[in-house]
């Protein structure tokens, strides 16, 4: 299921669903520990005597504040005669949560409202050895094991302190939990629990005919009893109101740092762009780690989530975040990939598919052993693609200090390793994994990358005056672009080959169906964009990965990844975002005339339809509904569009430059 509201420090994580219930809680740092497990945090309304657990008689509407990363929900249930405004927040300081609802009384006399909220924490990710209780000093409900603590609290109608409390027992001898206790409005007042536990809090406000009470609900993480205690006093002290107040404003600027000329974009896009900046930033720890999703229901698809940095979607982001300012973002992602590659098995040169957000390896499913021979399960295009990504961060910010810092540590290394990474035969890269991570061979995006990593490294070199590493560097990219020529454009299709598979007697076989990553020559400059090769490539990629509903892109031919099993229409797979903006900025590169640039436009627009309220955008589009599939928000999803977006503002403007300049010349003619 989408998380249709992700909120963040950079330490504590939380996500909403469409139900807007609470699914995810990750601390101290982004995607390493779910402490919910993706299990539902509930909440619900007692009134006049009958109760609805949120998301059942309710039809929430989950979005933001216009340009913030805090929650505005509305949700309505005209049985119980409530309206619900809500906000959420998770201050950009401290390491605390906070939910503030206006609870308004849309009938003609006076009720009495409760509002039950369930905590279903797995801290640690495991439901043994957790304790819930009561704490009369805090006046709070506290969850805690080992160095992980929650504190459960809140106030109605500005008075802190909880109405009712209980602890329960779930997930054991079949006990349900307490949940089941909130439903008749009153709580057991149950203090203790200890094993695999949950508990409930709630509130208590009368409100008059045609009026509206408040309820703020807040939950403070910490390492130590300490430390979780002291947030929950300095809310008390502060009021939950300030925490929201300024964290909205914090994030109003944040996200306005810089000056786009986005008037000349249609409104929606505009303001898609910018909550697609907010969203990346959801998905960025803060010690540097860009994460590609944190979906976690991902885990019943596959047995593991997309919360980790995969170093070529990062790469990509870090594109896109430097083009639109946020150099401070990229500067941290290129030192957590230094770190990574001073250490391990990555002191070879080359990064591996993924990592955790504290920098360790993630897992994998691909072999260091394939019949009998060792094999280097990489994705080579990753340590290309680091490159490619840093020498655009120091061409858009010249810091020659940082580039220093990198240059030993992380672009000598990594180039040194595509050098001796190169078939003697054919002059490509040796085989390592796609870029879909499912197959083993030569395929034309890595051949891509490694050349644009080869040429950031030149470019590195001649920076410090090392021409003899700079020759070297740019002559073997030089010898890659050849060897694709000659070995992965076939010239009876007019386009290049996903790839080539080595087989059992040194010779390849070609790869025949249409992949969407051969949009990869142009964009990685291998070929510029109005190359015969680029634009049959390109044409056959519209032309047969076309999904005619959507007028969007699928990844390639036969895709079955997250596909409706049910249907029986042919097509070539679920449209991904990524694939649909990478034609549009194949045409925006491409286009010689200001109206060339109304086609991409009209792209761009089209993925605006695919996002959810909130401006969510996923991995992948149903086919028939246009709907989120897959994990949402997928981060690579929001770059591409950001990257995207600046790429057509700029070509605007340069095409509408030299529009002036021809006419100036015709008058002065």
């Amino acid at each position: 299921m989408p998380r249709d509201i992700p909120l963040t420090n950079g330490r504590l994580y939380v996500n909403f669903d469409a139900g807007y219930a609470m699914r995810d809680i990750y601390f101290p740092c982004c995607a390493t520990e779910n402490h919910s497990e993706g299990h539902p945090f509930r909440f619900g309304i007692w009134a006049d005597g009958s109760f609805s657990w949120m998301g059942q008689e309710w039809d929430p509407r989950p979005d933001y504040r216009w340009e913030s990363m805090v929650s505005h929900v509305i949700a309505e249930n005209p049985a119980l005669g409530i309206r619900l405004h809500a906000a959420d927040a998770i201050d950009y300081v401290e390491d605390l949560f906070i939910k503030k609802l206006d609870i308004f009384n849309l009938s003609d006399r006076k009720k009495e409202v409760r509002v039950l909220f369930h905590q279903d924490f797995h801290i640690n990710e495991t439901t043994g050895s957790d304790t819930a209780y009561y704490d009369p000093d805090e006046k709070a409900v506290i969850h805690y094991k080992q160095d992980r603590y929650f504190l459960v609290c809140g106030s109605g109608n500005g008075i802190p302190g909880l109405y009712q409390f209980t602890a329960g027992i779930k997930e054991f001898r079949n006990l349900e939990g307490a949940w089941k206790d909130a439903e008749d409005g009153a709580l057991a007042g149950n203090t203790i629990a200890q094993g695999s536990v949950d508990s409930v809090v709630s509130f208590r406000v009368e409100i008059p005919p045609g009026e509206k009470g408040t309820v703020f609900f807040w939950i403070t993480a910490g390492a130590d009893y300490e430390s979780a205690s002291r947030l929950g006093r300095l809310i008390i002290e502060k009021g939950p109101e300030f925490f929201i107040d300024r964290t909205d404003r914090y994030w109003r600027a944040w996200v306005n740092n810089e000056h786009w000329p986005l008037d000349r974009l249609p409104p929606r896009l505009a303001n898609l762009f910018k909550r697609s900046l907010l969203i990346i930033r959801t998905n960025v720890d803060n010690e540097g780690a860009i994460l590609a999703a944190m979906d976690f229901d991902m885990l019943s698809f596959g047995r593991d989530t997309y919360g980790y940095m995969w170093p070529r979607d990062a790469a990509f982001t870090s594109y896109a975040l430097d083009k639109a300012g946020f150099a401070f973002i990229s500067r941290r992602f290129f030192q957590f990939c230094r770190q990574i590659m001073l250490r391990g098995k990555e002191r070879g040169g080359y990064f591996l598919p993924k990592y955790m957000s504290d920098g360790s390896i993630g897992s994998s499913w691909h072999p260091w052993v394939e019949r009998g021979e060792r094999r280097l399960p990489i994705q080579e295009d990753s340590t290309g693609l680091v490159l490619w990504a840093l020498w655009k961060h120091y061409e858009y910010f010249r810091d020659v200090e940082f580039a220093s810092d990198m240059y030993e540590s992380v672009v000598t290394r990594c180039a040194d390793f595509m050098v001796s990474y190169i078939d003697p035969v054919l002059g490509l890269p040796r085989p390592s994994y796609d870029l879909w991570e499912e197959r083993w061979g030569i395929f034309t995006f890595t051949c891509s990358a490694v050349f644009a990593g080869l040429m950031a490294a030149a470019k590195f070199a001649l920076l410090f005056e090392e021409n003899e590493r700079a020759g070297r560097y740019r002559n073997t990219a030089f010898d890659v672009r050849s060897a694709v020529e000659k070995n992965l454009f076939h010239r009876g299709e007019n386009r290049f080959l996903k790839g080539i598979y080595p087989l059992a007697d040194g010779k390849y076989a070609p790869d025949m169906a249409v992949d969407a990553s051969a949009y990869a020559p142009f964009y990685l400059g291998l070929y510029p964009a109005g190359d015969e090769k680029v634009r049959g490539t390109m044409e056959a990629i519209r032309r047969r990965l076309c999904v005619e509903e959507r007028n969007r892109i699928a990844r390639y031919e036969g895709d079955e990844y997250y596909r409706d099993r049910g249907s029986t229409k042919e097509l070539p797979g679920n449209p991904w975002n990524i694939c649909t903006l990478w034609v549009a900025q194949w045409l925006i590169a491409a286009a010689s005339t200001v109206k060339d640039l109304e086609e991409p436009l009209r792209i761009l627009m089209d993925v605006t339809e695919g996002a959810l309220l909130s401006g969510v955008l996923g991995e992948q589009t149903d086919p028939f509904t246009g709907k989120p599939v897959s994990a949402a928000p997928l981060t690579w999803s929001h770059a591409t569009l950001v990257a995207a977006v600046l790429e057509y503002l700029e070509k605007l403007e340069e095409l509408e430059v030299e529009r002036e300049r021809l006419e100036g010349e015709k008058v002065r003619r």
